[in-house]
């Protein structure tokens, strides 16, 4: 009696073709959309934008509006990396700002659903870079030190100065900020890929006895799934036998000290270079959500790449728009 003919189920056919997915999206993450060069200039972002030309949109607004608007817009970036306010550090006499909640828990929360407000305009094999640092409870009150490195980073009674919870919040306690809102963003569904550490040479030293002195901040790498663009050789260190190796996860970088008018917590470009180059396609749209002085924009807009800079203080939206057009006659000049 001859056998019964077998047929595949179901569930072993859909296997299969489970399986030649990862290979096919692998190679849609590295030849990624764009934005059109007509969405970037659309009539309705044009007439809300603080300046803008055809590269370069600045937003004078509350970061979360500023995303509503982008998503509204249909707006689709391709590498977020910014440096939000970090937690009691400057108050930047803003309504509404970020940064000094009465509990870090609150910060991390806050912090987190801005950026799940960012998804949206994140294109799928898009990637998040955010740089944040950490910072002790105090629980002494108002600074009263005559020190004027110190009188200079700080302001009337932080939120770390008053009297804490017993529990995060004990005077002298590291707050292990940056990986608790790494964690926040992981049950967010964000898939963290690094902890990049930004090691500063010769950084202001802590006014302590006892501990060591804090020289390093976190860039943390996240990104929306598993297949995403990365080009490691226009970031990687080549080896003797001509292959790339990708960057190390530890960036020595010079921090950029303030100066009069600036700007007093700015990133130097070294810092945005591996995060932009290496998750920015040709013709690429970066955005910094908190863009402050403009670092993240300038260094974009001089490697060809379009920018997007969000900021509440008008001061730093001058500051950008004067970066902006400084470079944009630089090079009308050097066409010339």
């Amino acid at each position: 009696m001859p056998r019964p003919i077998r047929y595949l189920k179901p569930p072993i056919v859909s296997s299969i073709l489970d399986q030649k997915r990862p290979s096919t999206r692998a190679n849609e993450a590295m030849h990624p959309k764009v934005m059109s060069e007509a969405e970037f200039a659309s009539t309705r972002l044009k007439h809300a934008a603080y300046y803008s030309d055809n590269t370069a949109l600045v937003l004078h607004m509350d970061v979360r509006e500023g995303l509503t608007l982008l998503a509204e817009c249909g707006v689709q970036v391709n590498c977020i990396v910014t440096s939000p306010p970090f937690y009691g550090q400057r108050d930047y006499q803003v309504d509404g700002q970020i940064g000094l909640e009465s509990h870090p828990s609150e910060f991390i929360s806050t912090l987190a659903t801005v950026f799940d407000s960012a998804r949206s305009v994140l294109a799928d094999n898009g990637s998040l870079w955010v740089n944040i640092g950490d910072t002790y409870w105090s629980g002494k009150g108002e600074h009263r030190s005559g020190e004027s490195k110190q009188s200079a980073r700080r302001f009337g009674v932080r939120p770390q100065d008053k009297k804490g919870d017993g529990r995060w919040c004990i005077p002298k306690q590291l707050l292990l900020i940056p990986h608790r809102f790494a964690i926040e963003m992981q049950d967010r569904d964000w898939l963290v890929r690094n902890d990049n550490v930004w090691v500063k040479p010769n950084p202001i030293p802590d006014q302590v006895r006892d501990r060591c002195s804090i020289s390093h901040e976190y860039v943390f790498h996240f990104v929306k799934e598993r297949w995403y663009y990365f080009d490691k050789n226009a970031v990687g260190r080549s080896t003797e036998s001509g292959t790339v190796l990708p960057p190390a996860d530890t960036w020595e970088i010079a921090p950029v000290r303030g100066k009069a008018g600036l700007h007093k917590a700015r990133f130097s470009e070294e810092l945005v270079r591996i995060p932009i180059l290496s998750t920015t396609p040709p013709r690429g749209v970066v955005l910094d959500p908190f863009a402050g002085s403009g670092t993240s924009l300038l260094f974009a807009r001089k490697h060809g790449f379009r920018a997007i800079g969000i900021d509440a203080k008008q001061d730093y939206c001058d500051l950008m728009v004067q970066q902006l057009q400084k470079l944009a006659e630089e090079e009308y000049a050097d066409q010339e």
